[in-house]
C-alpha cells in the first residue's frame, strides 16, 4: 500500500494540501487498498489553522519520517507583500522553526520515501537548508529566493529531482499529485482520476534526464570567473575607490531587522594587497565575505547565512562615520534594514 502523508502547518495553503490529498484518495476509488492518506503534522494529531479565513483542518497523526510513500508539504497562504507577521516569509519561517524541519530532513535521507512539495512548500524546506543543490520549482514569485537559499530553481510546472517532487503555484497541488499517481500506481490510475476531475495535468515534468537544449555552456571549475575579475577591476579602478576603503575597516556591531526577527552580528572588514574583505560572526558560525566590491563610497557583498533560516543575502551598505548604514536583500523578500556601529 503506498501510504502519502500530508503535512500541516499553522498557516498552510488550503489548495496546496486538499487538492492533492482529494487526487490521492480518488486515486483509492479506482485502486482499492492502494493507497492510504492521512493529514499530519510534526507535533501530532491537533486542529491547524489555515492561512485562509482560519479555516481549521484536523490532522490525525503526527508525521512519520521513516513511513515508506509519499510525504507532500503545501506552502503558505498569507500576505504577500511586506513583512508582518501574517505575510508569507514570517509564516514560513515560523514553520521552519518548529520540529518539522529536523523530521523533513531525516525523511530526505530515505531511499523509499518521496518528498513532495507545492508551492512555497518547497521554499519551506529550503529555508530550512534542506534543498542545497536540489533542483526545484516554486510560486513563480518566490524563484529568487529559492536560489537564494542554495537550491537550483527550474521554471517548470513540476520538477521531478529523483526523490524530490516539486510543483510551482498553488494550483499545481493537483498536477504534482496526478503525476506522483502516475508513478506510483501506473498511467491508467492516473488518467481515470483525470477523467474524473475532467482535468489534464498541465505542463512538462522536468527530470534530468535526455538531451539537454544546446546554447548553455556551463562553465567549468578552471574557467575565469568574468563578472568577479570585472567586480575587482572596479575596486581597484582609480585612486578614489582605494582611498575610499579605510572607512569601512574595523569590526563592528550590527543589526539586520528581517521579516522574522532581528539578527545581531559582527562584522569585521579590513584591506589587503589592494583589495577589501571580511566576515560576518554570528554566535559561534563564522563566514566570509563572498565578492566584496566597493565603488562610489557604496560596500557591496554577499553572506550565505543559516540562522534564523538558510539564505544567501545580498548586502550594501555606505558609513557615516562610525555608523554602518544599509540594507540586505534575498530576492523577492523584503529588504531588511543594515545598521552597525564600529567598535574598533
Amino acid at each position: 500500500m503506498l501510504s502519502v502523508q500530508v503535512v500541516l502547518f499553522d498557516g498552510f495553503d488550503l489548495l496546496d494540501a486538499i487538492a492533492p490529498y482529494e487526487v490521492f484518495n480518488s486515486a483509492v476509488l479506482h485502486a482499492e487498498n492502494a493507497v492510504s492518506v492521512e493529514f499530519v503534522t510534526a507535533e501530532g494529531p491537533r486542529s491547524v489553522t489555515s492561512g485562509i479565513n482560519g479555516l481549521k483542518i484536523e490532522a490525525s497523526g503526527r508525521l512519520n519520517p521513516q513511513q515508506a510513500g509519499i510525504i507532500l508539504v503545501p506552502g503558505a497562504a498569507g500576505d504577500v507583500e511586506g513583512d508582518g507577521p501574517d505575510s508569507i516569509p514570517a509564516i514560513l519561517s515560523r514553520a521552519v522553526q518548529t520540529e518539522l524541519t529536523g523530521l523533513m530532513e531525516q525523511a530526505l535521507r530515505q531511499q523509499d520515501i518521496i518528498v513532495a512539495t507545492v508551492c512555497g512548500g518547497s521554499l519551506l524546506l529550503a529555508m530550512g537548508g534542506l534543498l542545497e543543490g536540489r533542483k526545484a520549482v516554486t510560486h513563480h514569485l518566490g524563484m529568487d529566493v529559492l536560489g537564494a537559499t542554495g537550491a537550483v530553481p527550474v521554471p517548470a510546472r513540476v520538477v521531478d529531482d529523483g526523490n524530490l517532487v516539486s510543483g510551482g503555484g498553488v494550483t499545481s497541488g493537483l498536477d504534482v499529485a496526478l503525476y506522483l499517481v502516475e508513478r506510483e500506481l501506473g498511467p491508467r490510475i492516473a488518467h481515470a482520476v483525470e477523467q474524473l476531475f475532467e482535468f489534464e495535468r498541465r505542463g512538462t515534468v522536468w527530470r534530468a534526464t535526455g538531451l539537454a537544449p544546446g546554447g548553455h555552456k556551463q562553465k567549468a571549475d578552471n574557467e575565469p570567473n568574468i563578472a568577479a575579475d570585472k567586480a575587482k577591476a572596479a575596486y581597484g579602478a582609480g585612486d578614489n575607490k582605494t582611498s575610499q576603503a579605510p572607512v569601512f575597516e574595523g569590526d563592528w556591531v550590527a543589526t539586520i531587522a528581517t521579516p522574522v526577527g532581528k539578527m545581531q552580528v559582527k562584522l569585521s572588514i579590513s584591506t589587503s594587497s589592494g583589495g577589501i574583505e571580511g566576515n560576518a560572526t554570528q554566535g559561534n558560525e563564522t563566514v566570509p565575505f563572498l565578492d566584496p566590491v566597493l565603488q562610489d563610497g557604496k560596500l557591496t557583498w554577499s553572506l550565505r547565512i543559516t540562522k534564523p533560516m538558510r539564505l544567501n543575502l545580498k548586502f550594501e551598505a555606505v558609513v557615516d562615520g562610525d555608523d554602518l548604514i544599509g540594507v540586505a536583500k534575498a530576492g523577492m523578500l523584503p529588504s531588511s534594514k543594515l545598521t552597525g556601529k564600529r567598535v574598533s
